[in-house]
């Protein structure tokens, strides 16, 4: 493997991990001047090295040699379409994309900006879809809005669950066409 990228790898992992140098150093046994050296790609690490330095990363040491950004827009679309599982239980629009996420985080081309902006749209849309009716409840009960009845809450519903399956659409629209995606709004739960 290239050691520029077996370097920026190590660098990306540790950063991620939120580990200075210093700490990378002393959990893999290494000085801080070998862990400089292969961050900045002046030299490839030894296998007993790689190992160590996999081990105080806790990931596979295959993962540290095959690393490749790639562009995959199948999966991209696959992730962006596991939020449709909304439709049937609000909470699975959220799990099931983190799950795909995180699963492939950093392996492909785009997928951190989209899994971030997907489930931070699906999480202030799951409170949103809480909040509304409840709030609607208790604005009609002191006064502020008109009478709370089930067919405004349903309607009310079924137009967040639309906007939702629109969002979903555009965006793997936006996708197949190489454009960047847009959810709004969403409040920043993941950065």
């Amino acid at each position: 493997m290239n050691k520029n990228l077996l370097g920026l790898r190590i660098k990306e992992l540790r950063k991620q991990k939120g580990m200075s140098q210093e700490f990378l150093s002393e959990e893999s046994g290494l000085s801080l001047r070998t862990i400089q050296r292969i961050e900045n790609g002046e030299t490839n690490p030894t296998g007993e090295s790689l190992k160590r330095l996999s081990n105080a990363l806790n990931v596979n040491p295959d993962e540290l040699i095959d690393w490749s950004i790639k562009e995959d827009k199948r999966y991209l679309t696959f992730l962006n379409l596991s939020a449709l599982t909304f439709l049937f239980f609000p909470l699975l629009g959220i799990l099931i994309p983190f799950i795909l996420w995180t699963s492939r985080k950093g392996k492909i081309k785009n997928i951190n900006k989209l899994g971030k902006d997907l489930i931070n749209f699906e999480i202030t849309w799951t409170l949103l879809l809480f909040f509304i009716p409840f709030l609607w409840f208790l604005f009609s009960k002191i006064g502020i809005l008109e009478s709370f009845t089930l067919s405004r809450i349903f309607i009310i519903i079924g137009v967040m669950y639309f906007i939702n399956l629109i969002f979903i659409l555009l965006n793997t629209l936006r996708i197949s066409n190489g454009n960047d995606i847009i959810y709004n709004p969403k409040f920043k739960f993941l950065r």
